[in-house]
Formats: C-alpha cells, structure tokens, sequence
C-alpha cells in the first residue's frame, strides 16, 4: 500500500537527499558535509514472541538493521510504543529493556522514544546513523556476474506462527528466536572488507520481495538456486499449514516477478515469500569475493551462503532453479 502512495508523491527537490524513497531502499541518506552523511530509519511491529525481554530484543535488532543494509553505523535511537491500559507498567519495562540491551550491544544511544494508547502492543524504534557519503551501501549497485550472499537463515515467518500455535518443536523456537535477536552488525562488517556492490536486509518483504527490490533498482535479473537457501530448522515443516497473512501478501504481490526454472516442492516455494523477522542480509559482490566472506561468516557463526548469482536484466526480476 505505501509503494503506491508514495508513488503519486512528488519527489524531493533537495540535492542532499542522497537516498530517498525512489528505489525502495532500506533507509534515507541524507548530506551533512562532504564526508559525513546521515542515514535514517523507523521500523516497529506487534509482538512476534511471548517474552517481553526477547521481542524488544528482536524489535531492536529489526530496526538497527536497516542502518547495517546501508553500510552505516547508528548512532541514536528513540523508541515507539503503542500500549494497552489493560496491560501493566512492568510489561513496558521489560520489553524496553530487551531493546536497550541490543541498542548498547550495537553501540547506539537511546535518547527518548514516544508512546501512545493503544488496543494493540506495538514496540520499535526510529534509529539514527552516519556514513561516509562515499561508501553508501544502496540496494542499486548489483552487476551482472555478481555472487548473492545471504547472511541468515529463511522461516522465521512460519516458525513464529507455529510458536503462536503451540505447534513449533523447542528446537524450532529457540534457533528462530537466535536468529530474529542476533545483529546484523557483524555480517556487515564482514562484507563491508569484501566490496560489496549492493545490499539489503531481508525482513517483512521475504526473501522475493526484497530481492526484487534490488534487482529492479540495480537493472539486473537475479537468479537463485533453490537448494542452496539457508534455511531453519522446522522451515519445511511449518510452511504450508502455519503460513502468516503476510506471507500470502507477498507472494500475491511479487509472484508475477518470480520465474520457476525448476519444480520446487509447495513448501520451499511457500519460504521465498515468508516474511523475515530481523532477517539477514542479501549481499551482493564481486564473484571472486564469495569465498572469503562466506568463511568469514561461517567461522563467526552465521549461517551464510551464496544463493545465487546476478544475471544481465530478463523477463522476470527472480528466476529460481534447483
């Protein structure tokens, strides 16, 4: 919906905005001087766990995510709260507490937040960052020949509805919830030593939904090989039955993008247009640097791998083989 609103809006005349929202790219850029630019995002949600201390956890991480996928670092954040009177102060306390712990993992200050009434428990935060205008990391830059590097796992969609269901293993859970709190900062310092040409962070879209986005923004077509998507353990298993709404909206909407080279089961087809939870991040680089950042990765304990490749611009944005 705010695709299409934002597209009948006038664009923004001011020659410092460096990244608007033109290219659907995870955060705004603005210029401050010739090396010092700003870089801005907001990002909250419902709860997607029982434990208050995990989902500000987890609301944190999603959020300082967007500063990662830009290739900056954050500096502050304020936090957004729409809470239920029925609910008590204590709750509040806990899940504010999960956030400030990643925030001062991440190194990045809370400075204030603002809060409203609300029927629906809503958590997250507007986080503040810099960058050097000349190492902006866009969803734009890929090239044809380029390796696809994803830095976390697939299905925390899913698994988070089956959690809801009482119906997930506590295998399932767990890993899931490592993954939704762990941050993106390392993964993104790793591939900043690797030259990456584009990157984004895979969250409410999935994984077709923001793979699109950069293969549109960056003209090329990305294709992926099925087989080697990283995904968590109890991803297949709760990918038909535990699907949430969003899910279906992606696909509905990124379907028509997507070109099937292969037969996939319903179930890994189904995990392309799960929505992520503070997922990973999609890099692209050069194909001569997958190796090194991949043992990189690996040796820091993500759950990486290369998925594919970006190929000269074609009919569908995503093409996916076995």
């Amino acid at each position: 919906m705010l695709d299409q609103v934002l597209a009948g809006l006038p664009r923004a005349g001011d020659p410092n905005l460096l990244v608007g929202f033109d290219t659907a790219d995870d955060a705004g850029v603005y210029l401050l001087s010739p090396e010092l630019a700003l870089v801005q995002t907001v990002d909250f949600f419902s709860p997607v766990v029982d434990d208050p201390f995990a989902f500000g956890q987890i609301a944190a991480a999603n959020a300082l995510s967007d500063i990662y996928a830009m290739g900056a670092r954050p500096l502050t954040a304020l936090s957004i709260v729409g809470f239920p009177d029925s609910e008590p102060p204590g709750l509040l306390a806990s899940i504010l507490a999960g956030g400030l712990d990643k925030l001062t993992e991440a190194g990045c200050t809370l400075a204030g937040g603002h809060s409203v009434r609300d029927e629906e428990l809503k958590f997250g935060f507007a986080i503040t960052g810099t960058v050097h205008p000349g190492s902006i990391l866009r969803n734009s830059g890929a090239r044809p020949g380029d390796a696809l590097i994803l830095t976390k796992p697939l299905g925390t969609g899913v698994i988070s509805t089956a959690v809801k269901r009482g119906a997930a293993s506590p295998e399932s859970a767990q890993t899931a919830l490592d993954s939704m709190r762990r941050l993106n900062r390392q993964a993104c310092e790793i591939a900043l030593r690797h030259h990456p040409r584009a990157l984004t962070d895979i969250t409410g879209f999935g994984l077709a939904g923001h793979a699109r986005e950069m293969a549109l923004a960056s003209n090329v077509s990305l294709r992926f090989s099925a087989s080697a998507l990283p995904l968590l353990p109890g991803a297949l298993d709760y990918a038909l039955e535990f699907q949430p709404q969003g899910l279906r909206n992606n696909r509905e909407f990124a379907a028509c993008a997507v070109r099937l080279e292969a037969e996939l089961s319903p179930a890994l087809e189904a995990l392309l247009y799960d929505p992520q939870t503070s997922g990973g991040l999609l890099i692209a680089l050069p194909a001569h640097e997958a190796g090194p950042v991949l043992e990189e990765l690996t040796a820091s304990g993500h759950a990486a791998a290369r998925i594919g490749d970006a190929v000269p611009r074609g009919s569908h944005a995503l093409s996916i083989s076995l």
